[in-house]
């Protein structure tokens, strides 16, 4: 694997301060745009870097040195996530797991609170997730890659893991073995600093591991022995934290770099001092079947080997032999390791990298050819995930909202009304998303089910239904396990543009009876009008446990149909979050600010920063998991002395605190 230095449009607008970092390590901080934390193992490059890279030493790090720390550490747990009954018979639970390498943007400059752009690799199928690994690292900017925050919150809102990256390159792509040894070495009691050091860096910043990838060749029996004590090492000290160890097939037990393919007698003890391996691509059916074997002899399971699928160049055009690894009509040998899935957007060209020519691109990677995982196309020769795995859900506690928010878009909505009509990108801000993606049930024709990005009730997009609408059309929405009391209440806002519908919101207290089946849904009217509208629907009758969660659409006169959902709220009640305080502008240059905070107690989702105008209206700055924010390139308006900013706290439901404000002099 080469992750050479590339250049890409990358993410957002927001940060963090957390709650551990001294207030004079924030007050020293630079006004500058704060990125993803990058390092060597300990000793440097000779020369300098080039503009924009900073070269830096992780065994020197510390938490108080670390200015950006606030804008990088995750505040979203990992959440726990069920089963639910497959969507179809194929897609299996308890077998194949998807490990997903992903280069988010290049090693050095890749912002941590996203960027104003909406052509971003806004990553939603985190239902066929187990592990996500923050891909890159190059010899000329760094080795070793921390996730930024917004992918680690929104895959942990998911309940997928996500490791940091350690990358020893080969020495074709300017791989030095010195940074082998720098992170293998020892101190005086025997002990692998850099093993504590990693372990302390995935704590401090809230991800969940480490994938190790060491491929500088020219290694001996001694380097081999030494690579393999630390990696027993940083495993023990990374489950004591929770943490979890990734090991990729390429450094051997004698310390040459030599990929195998498979599992076996050169990279056994590797794997054993891992949670779970990475075969290279050099797998084949054989090799995999004996390495399933093997793994099972060693009483370990044989899922735990991540046989890699290298889908950079093709996509959902790459031709795999899927059956050596998920085959349909027997046990599953292996998972999968996807290498670059970032495909899906990378592959189209500038002009049409729109967030829709995005997700239409994503879907069909992901769920297949028929875009409905409950009837996949058993021609297609692209073996989609949800095609042999069975998907996740979080929604399992009260309260729960979602207003569709994918984390980019073109504009940013708050109520149906525009607040800032800047493209923009923070997968802090995704919501928890459907994840059939889409099934759509109905004895007619089949609309269209997208995130749309033209209109949206709140974030960025909304869900829009279109089509000749002939038959009723139930759509699936989300699996869960939520519990319902008598004060239980669903909230559901929507707008029909085109044609006429009846809606109903479906609700099943039970599962399917079989895989593929329809949920034995439940039907109430939900109350239409014109312009965005927002019912609450009593449960009812309902007892015990919400299961899934959809909509009913009738065809209520002729002609096609548009119609868009734009948030879906549970609950029993629905407070507000308290405010947060000590609003501060932390550091300054120009129009770049740094903001800070003192999060309220209790439960927040995100904080959004809005700039109040001379003439009193409201623009959106941005949003954050965190609780501290970058600005750039703000300027004054017309004959204003001093700008205005109004800070607020959402809660799960989107309620909003009471706003706190700062005033910044120009």
């Amino acid at each position: 694997m080469n992750p050479t230095r590339r250049t890409v449009l990358i993410a957002g607008a927001t940060a963090a301060l957390l709650p551990s970092l001294p207030a004079h390590a924030a007050a020293k901080a630079p006004a500058g745009p704060p990125y993803a934390s990058y390092w060597y193992p300990d000793s440097l490059p000779a020369g300098t870097p080039e503009p924009g890279i900073t070269w830096r030493s992780l065994k020197s790090w510390r938490p108080a040195g670390d200015a950006d720390l606030a804008f990088n550490a995750s505040t979203v747990p990992l959440a726990p996530r069920f089963t639910p009954t497959p969507a179809n018979p194929t897609a299996r639970a308890g077998q194949a797991r998807i490990q997903s390498l992903v280069s988010f943007g290049p090693t050095a400059s890749n912002p941590s609170q996203g960027a104003p752009t909406a052509d971003y690799y806004a990553l939603t199928h985190w239902a066929y997730i187990d592990e996500l690994v923050f891909w890159g690292g190059s010899s000329g900017e760094g080795l070793i890659l921390a996730p930024n925050a917004p992918i680690v919150d929104a895959a942990h809102r998911h309940g997928v893991p996500v490791l940091g990256n350690v990358f020893l390159p080969p020495v074709a792509y300017g791989g030095q073995l010195r940074w082998t040894r720098d992170l293998v070495q020892r101190d005086a009691a025997g002990r692998y600093p850099l093993a504590a050091k990693l372990v302390e860096v995935a704590k401090a910043y809230g991800f969940d591991g480490w994938f190790v990838n060491a491929e500088t060749g020219g290694g001996d029996a001694a380097l081999g022995a030494d690579m393999l004590g630390f990696l027993r090492e940083l495993r023990t000290r990374a489950r004591a934290e929770g943490q979890r160890v990734t090991w990729y097939d390429a450094m051997t037990v004698n310390g040459s770099v030599s990929w195998q393919g498979a599992l076996n007698e050169r990279n056994e003890p590797f794997f054993q001092a891992a949670d779970d391996m990475f075969v290279d691509f050099r797998w084949t059916a054989a090799k995999l079947a004996s390495s399933g074997q093997r793994a099972e002899e060693l009483n370990r399971d044989r899922h735990a080997l991540w046989a890699g699928v290298d889908v950079e160049s093709n996509g959902s055009d790459t031709s795999v032999d899927w059956d050596a690894i998920v085959p349909r009509d027997r046990s599953h040998v292996a998972s999968l390791g996807l290498y670059r899935p970032e495909w899906t957007r990378n592959h189209l060209p500038a002009d049409r990298r729109t967030p829709g020519d995005f997700h239409a691109a994503d879907d069909r990677f992901w769920t297949g050819r028929s875009l409905d995982p409950s009837r996949p196309d058993t021609t297609d020769g692209w073996r989609a995930p949800a095609v042999s795995v069975a998907d996740r859900s979080t929604v399992t506690r009260l309260p729960f909202a979602s207003v569709f928010n994918t984390g980019h878009g073109l504009r940013w909505y708050e109520k149906g009304a525009v607040t800032s009509d800047t493209p923009w990108n923070h997968l802090g801000l995704q919501d928890r998303l459907p994840s059939r993606r889409w099934v759509v049930r109905t004895d007619g024709q089949r609309p269209t089910v997208t995130f749309d990005f033209e209109d949206a009730w709140h974030g960025g997009s909304s869900v829009l239904v279109a089509g000749d609408l002939d038959r009723p059309a139930v759509l699936d929405l989300y699996a869960a396990r939520l519990p319902l009391t008598r004060d239980t209440v669903v909230e559901l806002t929507h707008r029909t543009d085109a044609g006429r519908v009846d809606v109903e919101l479906a609700v099943a207290t039970a599962d399917p009876a079989a895989p593929g089946e329809a949920p034995p849904y439940t039907y109430h009217p939900v109350t239409t009008a014109d312009g965005w509208t927002t019912t609450t629907v009593r449960l009812t009758g309902l007892t015990g446990t919400a299961h899934a969660l959809g909509v009913r659409l009738t065809p209520a006169g002729g002609g096609p149909v548009r119609w868009r959902l734009g948030g879906i709220a549970v609950h029993d009640a629905a407070p507000a979050p308290a405010a947060p305080s000590g609003l501060r502008v932390t550091a300054a240059s120009g129009g770049d600010l740094r903001f800070a905070w003192n999060p309220a107690p209790g439960a927040t989702r995100h904080h959004t920063l809005h700039r109040v105008l001379p003439d009193g209206t409201r623009r959106f700055l941005g949003g954050t998991c965190q609780h501290a924010f970058f600005t750039p390139g703000l300027r004054p308006e017309p004959g204003e002395r001093a700008a205005r900013f109004e800070l607020r706290a959402v809660g799960e439901l989107y309620t909003t605190s009471a706003p706190v404000t700062v005033t910044h002099r120009w």
